[in-house]
């Protein structure tokens, strides 16, 4: 049986991941263990530990990361290339994005998180990290689903939870206006199956480069 820690901006980033990991993988015996923010055993919709970027920052310099690495089979870590884009956020975490292609981008901050964790742990772990960068949000990667026949939209990497939004009060009717976890299950359940995975997970190119280093450090 595999073990996945998960670190993540929030609840519903994790649930995107573990459906994901759910088709692609294929295992009944695999067991994904949020690790940020962590989740009440009773009710997986409540969050016990506070989760934003900033915790998904410090979380990788911390001990606790490098305990999880070393005990666990892979630790995926989720965040969204907009964060890196507010005006707030702390000197030590900002990269340059402007003028730069999507894989450039996804480079970028790979490299700042690998300075965050240590670059001699990745050097020691590196096997077992898997990043999950989505640009410009992880909504990003729900396009493909309500987009299959627009493959332009699909893969938008921009304003990507608005243009969720009209398809979803059509289809679905109701938006996302905040993080409700029971929407984001009810969205992502096509992912769930291979078939679908394999599909639509073409159409969005960062979408891609997380799928392909799943698939090559996880040797499916």
């Amino acid at each position: 049986m595999s073990t996945i820690g998960l670190i993540s901006e929030g609840i519903t980033d994790q649930i995107v991941i573990e459906h994901i990991l759910d088709g692609l993988l294929d295992d009944e015996d695999l067991s994904v263990e949020p690790l940020q923010p962590t989740r009440d055993e009773t009710d997986e919709n409540l969050a016990i530990t506070a989760g934003n970027w900033v915790k998904v920052f410090e979380y990788c310099e911390s001990t606790q990361f490098q305990q999880a690495v070393e005990n666990m089979d892979f630790v995926i870590i989720q965040i969204d290339a907009d964060i890196f884009k507010k005006e707030n956020l702390n000197k030590k975490y900002k990269v340059v994005l402007q003028n730069l292609s999507s894989e450039e981008q996804l480079e970028v901050i790979k490299n700042k998180l690998i300075e965050l964790i240590g670059h001699e742990l990745v050097e020691n772990h590196g096997n077992k990290i898997i990043f999950a960068i989505s640009i410009d949000s992880i909504e990003c990667w729900l396009l493909p689903i309500y987009y299959s026949n627009k493959p332009q939209i699909a893969s938008k990497e921009v304003n990507c939870l608005e243009t969720l939004n009209k398809e979803l009060i059509k289809v679905e009717n109701f938006i996302i206006d905040q993080k409700n976890p029971r929407y984001y299950r009810k969205i992502c359940k096509p992912y769930r199956k291979k078939k679908e995975l394999t599909k639509l997970y073409k159409l969005n190119p960062n979408f891609t480069a997380f799928i392909e280093d799943v698939q090559l450090k996880m040797v499916l």
